[in-house]
């Protein structure tokens, strides 16, 4: 009986241990496989999405309850920077990505360039992420996959019923302030993802504000 007991406070023990630390050691597993995610340059040929010069189509979201067609209301006067990503609930990858843009929000907003996030996630994870993180820009939610397929990004490896069906292939599309298509930045491996400052780089670029190096 009394093995019996000590048994059984052993197990209490570690799965108390296990809930206490279990976010601390799944963040750290995140920063580890993050860890070297970020590149400056976008290299391949990979290249999804609307083409450069076309008219931005517009999209099918929501965003705090609204119903979102147009970027209007979240752009810059100088441009917008439209980021396809995962997911904010599964993706580290797409976290990581999110909160490095909200730590050099406010190089974007001094260059004049809009920011706006769109993943596949239901809207109420959205605001579990957006609150924990304290995000200022918006974060929209794709509906039945209906922007990630207009603007050519819905990844093609998930069928219905798959429950990563719905994600985009992640990366950034430059929008005008005319609302046209200037550039583009996909990389063909989800794991990498374009820095936040070289891609306000990129976007500066793109729009005609800064001459290339």
């Amino acid at each position: 009986m009394k093995k019996l007991l000590i048994f059984l406070v052993v197990i209490a023990v570690v799965a108390i241990a296990v809930f206490t630390f279990r976010g601390p050691l799944k963040q750290l597993a995140y920063d580890e496989i993050t860890r070297d995610m970020f590149v400056g340059i976008d290299n391949d040929a990979f290249d999804p999405g609307p083409s450069i010069g076309s008219n931005f189509p517009g999209v099918t979201a929501t965003w705090q309850g609204q119903v979102i067609r147009r970027l209007d209301e979240f752009s810059g006067r100088r441009g917008t920077v439209l980021v396809a990503t995962r997911s904010a609930d599964w993706c580290p990858y797409c976290m990581k990505q999110m909160i490095q843009l909200q730590e050099h929000k406010a190089a974007y907003d001094e260059a004049g360039i809009g920011i706006v996030a769109m993943t596949y996630d239901e809207p109420a994870l959205q605001q579990a992420f957006i609150n924990k993180w304290g995000f200022e820009y918006p974060i929209l939610h794709d509906v039945d996959t209906l922007s990630f397929k207009t603007l050519g990004i819905l990844n093609k490896s998930y069928q219905p019923g798959d429950d990563a069906y719905g994600i985009p292939y992640p990366g950034t599309i430059v929008i005008s302030p005319e609302g046209v298509v200037v550039g583009k930045l996909f990389l063909e491996a989800y794991s990498v993802r374009i820095d936040a400052l070289s891609a306000l780089d990129y976007a500066l670029e793109a729009l005609g504000l800064v001459a290339p190096e």
